[in-house]
């Protein structure tokens, strides 16, 4: 069995669910690319699944069928099996074999990509509910396990549904991407051994998403990686983003609006911002597309520190898609070596900020373990004034703070991020701007909690008569830390 890199909690629960005594349904849903197949095929796969099967990416009822049957015959052994009319009878059959295959120990059941199997009009989710209640949830030898990387659909199609398989699954298991210390031992693993700052780039452009991350080759530098995977013509990864899209949404043109708008703000919008920037009608068809985007880990849904509404903001989320509207949309097979030649643009500087941001809220739990405060309840938002006049003619200056801790021991961290290749040296400028960034946010919100500055930043900063204003320091390192 090959190794699996992390996912000790996910491994745990399977595990859990396999020795016990009872019937027992797991879902695994996640991200497309995230690694919930391997998952599974890694941990039951090589004692033999009793039966396995993959749901076909936009095929008609008749050939799922035929799919079906097709796995059937082969764990059956059974060549003469009828190829069933229907989902109800598909399901009898299955049925019918497992009844006759007892072997004394647990029976993995694997149903891979499910959602593909509900197609318009097939009453595939009313056989599966007449299937799991009627029979196997009796049974206390079987472990079904159902897969899928449209997020969405799990959500409401399988968990929120109202009838008979409400609440049925007894395992609900969310894969997320890998962490900065798992891309680590992922990337060893593969025989590339980078510093931890190239590391932190190749996450910013492909998160902790193995399936990218297994494209990468270690005889090649990071640079040529990158123009390797995007950039030359059918690089290995030059149509993942409208695969991406299309195989986990089944309007994914909408959802698409959504994400090109939000990529172009990176503080995020609201929902009102969005329906002006997409054209989106303001009905129950734009809060289904961003609750589902949040679902799916694409989208960040958050509140400004201080906003008297509850308005949220949301804010693009996933790293491949910020890298491929930032570069690949406008740039796919213009230059083979684009992206060694991008070195020090003021684009990619650009990028390389507002993206490092996005990683530090990924990994908010190492930056609290560094802090000191990873048993502290906390809340993180973010911050933002516009600059106006009041009424007294007193201008308060625009500010914005890229993260703020809020802890339940009055206190807040107030963090600036910064992607530097080396030691962050602060100037009197700087520290300038830090010290009226911090006076507005007081004015403005009056916290009546105490302010601790925080810099986060790569290699830390350069000590000098003006590094006093920071408090607290995080490092990239820091970031790596077993979460």
């Amino acid at each position: 069995m090959a190794t699996i890199i992390g996912r000790k909690l996910e491994q745990k629960e399977l595990q859990r669910l396999y020795e016990s005594d009872e019937a027992e349904m797991a879902v695994v849903y996640g991200r497309r690319r995230v690694g919930k197949t391997f998952l599974v095929n890694q941990m039951f796969g090589s004692d033999g699944f009793a039966f396995k099967v993959t749901g076909l990416y936009k095929s008609r009822l008749p050939k799922q069928l035929e799919n079906f049957s097709l796995a059937l015959q082969e764990y059956s052994g059974n060549k003469d099996l009828a190829e069933p009319k229907s989902w109800t009878e598909a399901f009898d059959q299955l049925k019918e074999y497992l009844k006759a295959t007892k072997s004394g120990k647990k029976r993995v059941i694997f149903f891979d990509e499910l959602p593909w199997l509900d197609t318009k009009g097939s009453s595939f989710l009313a056989a599966f509910e007449r299937f799991w209640n009627g029979w196997a949830n009796a049974q206390q030898d079987i472990l079904l396990i159902v897969c899928g990387s449209a997020t969405n659909w799990i959500i409401n199609r399988f968990f929120k549904q109202k009838g008979g398989l409400y609440n049925r699954a007894t395992s609900k298991i969310f894969l997320k991407p890998f962490t900065l210390n798992e891309t680590e031992q992922y990337l060893e693993k593969q025989g590339i051994e980078w510093e931890r700052y190239d590391i932190a780039q190749i996450y910013m452009i492909m998160g902790g998403i193995p399936y990218y991350l297994k494209q990468l080759e270690p005889n090649r530098t990071l640079s040529d990686n990158i123009d390797n995977c995007f950039f030359r013509r059918n690089g290995k990864l030059w149509d993942e983003f409208d695969n991406l899209y299309e195989t986990i949404f089944d309007t994914s043109d909408k959802y698409l609006k959504v994400v090109e708008a939000l990529s172009s703000k990176h503080i995020g919008l609201t929902r009102e911002q969005l329906i002006k920037a997409t054209q989106l009608p303001d009905n129950g068809l734009i809060s289904k597309v961003l609750k589902d985007l949040v679902n799916c880990g694409f989208v960040r849904a958050y509140q400004y520190y201080g906003r008297k509404t509850k308005t949220q903001t949301y804010q693009l989320a996933d790293f491949y898609t910020m890298f491929y509207f930032s570069f690949i949309k406008d740039n796919y097979a213009q230059d083979n070596h684009f992206w060694t030649h991008s070195l020090d643009t003021p684009q990619k500087k650009a990028w390389l900020g507002y993206t490092f941001e996005q990683l530090v809220k990924d990994h908010i739990e190492q930056v609290k373990r560094a802090l000191g405060i990873g048993s502290v309840l906390t809340k993180q938002s973010s911050w933002f004034e516009q600059g106006r006049s009041t009424d007294e003619n007193d201008d308060i200056p625009g500010a914005q703070i890229d993260l703020l801790i809020d802890r339940r021991d009055k206190t807040i961290n107030t963090c600036e991020t910064k992607f530097y290749s080396g030691e962050f040296v602060i100037d009197k400028d700087y520290s300038l701007k830090l010290r009226n960034k911090i006076s507005t946010f007081k004015a403005i919100t009056e916290p009546r909690k105490t302010l601790i500055s925080t810099m986060i930043t790569t290699f830390g900063i350069k000590h000098n008569k003006y590094s006093g204003a920071i408090q607290q320091e995080v490092v990239l390192d820091d970031l790596f830390s077993q979460p």
